[in-house]
């Protein structure tokens, strides 16, 4: 089956620490709400909160924290770091456009990882013909630079 889904995180903190001018001094810690995943149906919302999925009950909040920021070529950056999703942990290196116009930063990246690995999908959702194993990670963050 493999249908492509949409769905956004509409809760989450980010502490974003960067100056292009020193990037490899520069941090991101990001908590999301997992509570607060939006498929676009309340039926589909209420499930993605169960423990087969996202387990809010036990688990409130996915996060990364960056544990290194390296340039990669104008103004790309590979962030590396940990992610932890239902309690488990993996380093990921995500990449990283940063552009700048006026006070305001903006951060796009994605990052593909396999929602199995982090126990996303379990009890019969673990089969990966039904819904796929990779999913991709995509943000968009805009901060005023301070």
């Amino acid at each position: 089956m493999n249908v492509p889904v949409d769905g956004k995180f509409k809760k989450f903190t980010a502490t974003l620490d960067f100056d292009p001018a020193k990037p490899t001094a520069g941090n991101a810690n990001i908590t999301i709400d997992t509570a607060s995943y939006d498929l676009g149906d309340d039926s589909y919302n209420k499930q993605a909160q169960d423990k087969d999925w996202f387990d809010v009950a036990h688990f409130p909040s996915a996060s990364f924290a960056s544990t290194s920021i390296a340039p990669a070529g104008g103004n790309k950056y590979n962030v590396a770091g940990k992610l932890t999703i239902k309690g488990k942990s993996q380093n990921v290196t995500v990449p990283v456009t940063v552009t700048q116009q006026g006070a305001t930063q903006t951060f796009d990246g994605a990052l593909p990882i396999k929602r199995t690995q982090f126990d996303v999908g379990s009890g019969e959702w673990k089969d990966t013909s039904v819904v796929a194993d990779e999913v991709v990670i995509k943000f968009h963050l805009v901060a005023l630079k301070k």
